[in-house]
């Protein structure tokens, strides 16, 4: 039961125990706010390119890579020939070929998430025992994106393993896709639409969320980076009681 319990809360004690203990004085939690606006724009473009270039090392092509000017969208476009700047989405893969096969279109996917492997987890655990708030808001996005891509890359690598069971395997064209609320809106009143494999490849999603960042978790603990636990209680204060303890 503990470690289930710590699968499950492991993400959010890191960052609320992190967010804790880098806010020293009224300027820490600006800079947090400032690393995380620069961790953002850095991650965004390296996200898409990730997808691309896992696509294209496991045996995929890929076509079209949209990214926005404001995520170096232009500069990105005179590097690589299936780049262009613009798009309805901070960034997206929009045209790729995995040939039919599905280990490709996953590798495709959790391309991106190497970086939460490593360095995300990591570089947040690290950035609070340094006590850099900004190196810990930067680290946010690395650490985070499992989650933040729920209704994303999450529910895609789900529909990916939901279709593959006999029950939705003809559902295929229907459920599989990278935007889940727009899957809703497309959805919501047609008769017929597959609620339950929908519902499926979300939860799958989640759980592979949760997965990915334990995962993270263990590599960051092996390199040095234990998890984070509440700030030391000062003289004044009584120790805070971890959410992780044993029941009494």
């Amino acid at each position: 039961m503990q470690r289930w319990r710590s699968f499950f809360s492991r993400p959010a004690l890191d960052t609320w125990y992190g967010l804790d203990r880098v806010l020293e004085g009224s300027a820490s939690l600006g800079w947090v706010f400032l690393g995380l606006a620069l961790g953002w724009w850095i991650y965004v473009p390296l996200h898409e390119l990730l997808h691309a270039f896992a696509c294209l090392a496991t045996g995929g092509e890929v076509t079209k890579l949209e990214v926005q000017p404001l995520y170096g969208g232009a500069v990105l476009a005179a590097i690589f020939p299936w780049v262009e700047a613009g798009g309805e989405y901070a960034g997206r893969l929009s045209g790729f070929e995995t040939h039919g096969n599905d280990l490709i279109y996953l590798a495709t996917d959790f391309g991106p998430f190497l970086m939460t492997l490593f360095p995300g987890v990591w570089a947040l655990r690290k950035a609070v025992s340094l006590a850099k708030p900004w190196l810990y808001g930067g680290a946010l996005p690395f650490a985070l994106a499992p989650f933040l891509s729920l209704t994303g890359d999450a529910y895609e690598i789900g529909s990916i393993l939901t279709t593959r069971l006999p029950t939705f395997r003809d559902r295929l064209d229907v459920l599989r896709g990278d935007d889940a609320l727009l899957w809703i809106e497309t959805h919501a009143g047609v008769a017929g639409a597959p609620w339950g494999g929908f519902i499926l490849s979300a939860f799958l999603g989640l759980l592979w969320a949760f997965a990915t960042y334990a995962l993270a978790a263990a590599i960051a603990t092996r390199l040095g980076a234990a998890p984070l636990t509440p700030r030391p209680a000062t003289a004044e204060e009584p120790a805070e009681s971890s959410l992780e303890g044993e029941a009494p």
